[in-house]
């Protein structure tokens, strides 16, 4: 086979190109000793790198994720460890005005504090992060979580939502803990309520506290409203709503002695009882026992185009308020002067009302409530005048209202009056029990935050392993090996020498040089 001159030189000339061409990618390895710098390089490669370098990316989030909620965390343990102090310094006070020694000045001096408390409290409860949002708000974080009404009870006006982040790929975290779990539903223990037709104080029954959570809601709910009655100066009977004799359920089967402070426990409820004159004829006294009827706070929209207040809320129709009325909160809203619907809060573009009517004078009857209008000639009702209503149904209580209501009870002079202070002393027994619930709930707070924080360097260390394990994968797809790389550039260059020397050498095979 001939072999013409022009195919010498081109094959020649490709193949030192071809040399040339890997010496200098060698050249460029060995400088940077990056192995992959395009998807030719390494096809395979580069398809892994680019998983690598997204799964990089997302675990760059996730720290900046993690250090939002280490931040908010911190700054909620912060606070509710103030609260928690706080709260027992109100314990320590309303511990010590039940010492016998104390004279009505001294417990006033005690609630003068607990009012500093209380302020205290409101504005912990809401505080402020550094962007300026309330961190007990749940998702309103524009919105001031918690307000005192005007009668001097307190609302919550954030949600029940918490704010998740992502911290790892099959894990999120809540970066807040809302007021409506922290400080809301603290257990009421002071939900019963007694009443007698003859209150001349020389037999008194206190109102109750709640002991056993589990006996009032499986037993006690269930029967009430009870009839305690006295049958003889040594024994009281107690009957059900249905008339079934329940005595053997209290303490001693009903026996009682004369005298003060004797302790009746009842499906989960302690009574205190009180026979305050040994003379007192007993046999024929009855008390009514249930749990407190659900209350309501009606505030007026801030947009109101009419000037109208409500001022009474009254349940009408027990079955239909059951049935229908909202749980938490409603919104009254007024379709024109005389008619009205009835809506859970809060109001959606697909919101329904659950019921409507037309006012009766000046009541407004909606889903078995009835709400007292002062509309006069100078209060009238306009088309979309709307009242927001947050229900109390006494199972659980705000520990603003619970430091509120000690505070009361303790301004509240006896004068020395025996009956005047075994409702003082009852009113601060559920005060402190209370109390003692809130702070447990302030408690779980904290334990939450805790929880979540430990969880969180968990998931941290876990993170910074996968960042570890990412940078060393994609170092030994995309990095170069300094030994092998340089020795095949050193290959390579020889290669390119001697296919320059058998160039030159075969270029002088030609026949004139034979001539």
């Amino acid at each position: 086979m001939r072999i013409s001159t022009a195919q010498f030189y081109e094959s020649t000339a490709a193949n030192y190109q071809k040399n040339f061409a890997n010496v200098v990618k060698s050249s460029e390895e060995a400088s940077s000793l990056v192995r992959v710098n395009t998807a030719a390089d390494d096809p395979v490669g580069a398809s892994r790198l680019l998983q690598l370098g997204q799964q990089a990316s997302m675990l760059d989030q996730y720290k900046a994720n993690t250090d939002t909620v280490k931040a908010t965390l911190g700054q909620t343990e912060s606070v509710l460890t103030s609260i928690n102090n706080v709260l027992q310094r109100a314990k320590e006070l309303a511990i010590g005005a039940n010492n016998a020694g104390y004279t009505d000045a001294d417990r006033q001096a005690n609630a003068s504090e607990l009012g500093q408390i209380e302020e205290q409290l409101l504005s912990l409860m809401n505080s402020q992060d550094e962007n300026g949002k309330y961190i007990f708000a749940g998702s309103k974080g524009d919105t001031v979580p918690f307000s005192r009404n005007s009668d001097g009870t307190y609302s919550y006006n954030g949600d029940q939502t918490t704010l998740n982040l992502p911290v790892g790929d099959n894990m999120s975290m809540a970066t807040n803990s809302t007021g409506w779990e922290v400080f809301q539903q603290a257990v009421n223990t002071a939900r019963t309520q007694v009443t007698s037709s003859m209150n001349d104080g020389l037999v008194t029954l206190s109102d109750g506290q709640v002991s056993s959570s589990v006996s009032y809601s499986n037993k006690f709910a269930g029967g009430e409203p009870y009839t305690v009655e006295f049958v003889s100066g040594t024994q009281l009977k107690i009957t059900d709503g249905s008339g079934n004799d329940v005595t053997n359920e209290a303490t001693r089967g009903g026996v009682i002695t004369t005298g003060t402070n004797q302790n009746i426990s009842f499906r989960g409820v302690d009574l205190t009882l009180n026979v305050n004159d040994p003379n007192a004829v007993l046999t024929g006294r009855n008390f009514t026992l249930q749990s407190k009827p659900d209350t309501f706070n009606v505030s007026r929209g801030p947009g109101n185009p009419g000037t109208v207040q409500a001022t009474g809320t009254t349940i009408t129709d027990p079955a239909a308020y059951k049935a229908s009325f909202p749980s938490g909160s409603a919104v009254l809203k007024f379709t024109s002067d005389t008619t009205f619907e009835l809506y859970a809060a809060p109001i959606t573009a697909d919101s329904k009302p659950v019921s409507n009517g037309t006012i009766v004078g000046n009541k407004a009857t909606a889903s078995g409530v009835e709400f007292t209008l002062d509309n006069t000639a100078t209060n009238v009702l306009v088309a979309g005048d709307q009242f927001n209503v947050s229900v109390n149904t006494h199972e659980t209580q705000n520990i603003l209202d619970t430091v509120s209501q000690l505070k009361k009870a303790l301004n509240t002079p006896t004068n020395g009056d025996a009956v005047a202070t075994q409702k003082q002393l009852a009113a601060m027994t559920a005060g402190m029990g209370n109390l003692a619930s809130g702070i447990d709930q302030v408690s779980a707070g904290l334990s939450s935050v805790g929880g979540r924080g430990s969880a969180l360097d968990t998931q941290s260390d876990t993170n910074q392993a996968l960042v570890l394990a990412n940078a060393q994968t994609q170092s030994t797809i995309r990095d170069s090996d300094p030994a092998e790389v340089m020795t095949r550039l050193t290959l390579q260059q020889t290669m390119l020498q001697a296919s320059q020397l058998a160039f030159s050498k075969i270029a002088q095979l030609g026949l004139f040089n034979k001539v």
